[in-house]
């Protein structure tokens, strides 16, 4: 029986995940949970967004994207996203509050059918705690993973995915378990050891790498490049050595493991690090960030549709010219890619351009600042809730401790036999009042007071004078704000924003680009201004 008389369309989102051991279950189980609270709730089923096998990153889920992007349209197919679970929807509490809060204006209410949370203030409160311990889950299970890899790794087991060239990956025996190692490969090892020898000799990576593809040696079916070369040569893998954690995620001070001996060498120590010490003096002398920073104001942005490789900057008659061109045509030449030359000066002004049409309106502006102020509205009235649950409870222990220091003034009962429950309470009471005082704290942060519209204005005006006037770096820091990215495929330019525009809730847009692409490097026509 159905609790409501119009049928609402619904949209069902489904998701696993395969970089944790997931205990949700499976895509198909959810959808069949999700149809049948469909049916049974009066909602009629008009989309269904399913990512397998992926991360609960938003960039790498695109039927989640395309849901958020359908959403946002002013007619949107659906007015409820069902899941499972909340933590199907997104694991990251700052996610949940931008797309809910997206989808909320637009009239879309995110359900979970297996956690009860409505749209009261207490229902919001659920909801908010759900994610906090699905957020929580998350990172103490991340935690948990990094551990065993750590004991694992110094036990000397190889925890990469893939073997080094020159070596193949196999498992071994550890107790009931198989771990992985590595072993020597005898068609590839020799040429690890050949490789090292040249470098010692003086050959540079260009050098080694022609050499190396001229003879028709590859590297896995691949050819050789400088990047993976370089790996080679500095990975400490080939000396018999397992190091795990040299780069830890928020770590300032990592401390790696390092275990010698953990499977064959394949060059030795002295060799390897006459190599290092080889290489470092043949590299150039380090200078200045701000003497070597790219004056190309989309270096790291733009990138080439056709091949997927970033595209690069290039100067031409002594730096009176400007283009970009696709890594691959610049690093292999030509006919490797069909991607053309862009002219500097035109494609920076058109993003620029975009940004200032698109983003930098004092409409766009008031509407972020608006939306901000209505989640920090939000977050500040589920902190309120919180504090108000800790207030009741505090007065509950309170008034317990109360009775039992009254029945130890008016009754035969003795402090020995009450001792126990009053340090107890006691205990939680601190525990309360710690709570209370933070959660005070959070909401104090949470109150804000937005700027007027003549502020905004000055805002608005300050940054598109800056886009325009401000030095590269500081020009690239402020696009990079609002643009993720920007795909050239013939002769459309995609733009990436960072953020749903508020207005239409737009996250991509694509635009002609045909008055700054051609085949080749620009002609003295189009200087560098």
């Amino acid at each position: 029986m159905t609790d409501r008389l119009d049928s609402t369309p619904a949209a069902l989102y489904a998701r696993v995940s395969s970089d944790r051991q997931d205990v949700d279950l499976s895509v198909a189980a959810q959808l069949r949970a999700l149809r049948d609270y469909a049916a049974q709730h009066g909602y009629v089923v008009a989309r269904e967004y399913v990512d397998e096998a992926e991360s609960g990153r938003v960039a790498d889920r695109p039927q989640f994207r395309e849901m958020i992007d359908e959403g946002s349209q002013p007619k949107a197919p659906f007015e409820v996203i069902l899941v499972w679970k909340f933590s199907r929807f997104t694991r990251k509490r700052e996610h949940a509050v931008a797309f809910k809060s997206m989808l909320r204006r637009k009239g879309i209410r995110v359900v979970s059918i297996t956690e009860p949370a409505d749209d009261s203030p207490t229902g919001k409160l659920m909801e908010a705690i759900i994610e906090s311990v699905d957020e929580s889950y998350s990172e103490n299970l991340a935690q948990e993973v990094t551990r065993g890899m750590r004991e694992a790794a110094s036990r000397g087991y190889f925890l990469g995915s893939r073997a080094p060239f020159g070596y193949r990956r196999v498992k071994v025996h550890d107790g009931m378990k198989e771990r992985p190692t590595l072993e020597v490969d005898p068609a590839t090892a020799p040429v690890v050891k050949e490789i090292f020898e040249s470098s010692l000799r003086g050959n540079g990576l260009k050098e080694i790498c022609r050499e190396l593809n001229d003879r028709g040696l590859t590297n896995r079916g691949a050819r050789w490049y400088k990047g993976g070369l370089h790996y080679l040569l500095t990975n400490e893998a080939y000396t018999g050595t397992a190091v795990w954690g040299r780069t830890v995620k928020g770590a300032k001070n990592p401390d790696p493991v390092r275990v010698e001996g953990a499977w064959p060498a394949l060059v030795s120590r002295e060799l390897f690090d006459a190599v290092q010490q080889a290489m470092r003096n043949r590299a150039p002398k380090v200078r200045r960030p701000a003497s070597v920073g790219s004056k190309f104001l989309l270096s790291g942005l733009l990138r080439c549709g056709l091949c997927g490789r970033p595209y690069t900057g290039q100067g031409a008659k002594s730096g009176r010219f400007a283009y970009y061109v696709c890594g691959t045509l610049h690093r292999e030449g030509a006919g490797t890619c069909e991607a053309r030359y862009l002219s500097a000066p035109r494609v920076e002004a058109f993003v620029v351009e975009k940004i200032r049409e698109r983003i930098l309106t004092e409409a766009i502006i008031i509407e972020l600042v608006t939306l901000v102020a209505e989640e920090i509205d939000a977050l500040a009235g589920e902190l309120a809730g919180r504090l108000a649950a800790i207030d009741a409870e505090l007065a509950d222990v309170r008034q317990r401790l109360a009775r039992l220091y009254e029945a130890l003034e008016t009754s035969a009962l003795t402090l020995e036999a009450l001792s126990p429950r009053i340090l107890s309470l006691r205990h939680r009471e601190e525990h309360l009042e710690a709570a209370r005082e933070a959660a005070a704290a959070q909401v104090e942060r949470r109150r804000v007071e937005l700027p007027t519209t003549e502020e905004i204005k000055g805002y608005v005006a300050d940054f598109r004078a800056f886009l325009q006037e401000g030095t590269i770096p500081e020009r690239k820091a402020l696009i990079r704000n609002f643009v993720e990215s920007i795909e050239v495929v013939d002769d459309q330019a995609t733009l990436t924003y960072t953020i749903p525009m508020p207005n239409d809730g737009v996250t991509q847009e694509s635009a002609p680009v045909l008055d700054f692409v051609q085949s080749g490097p620009p002609p003295l026509t189009d200087p560098i201004p």
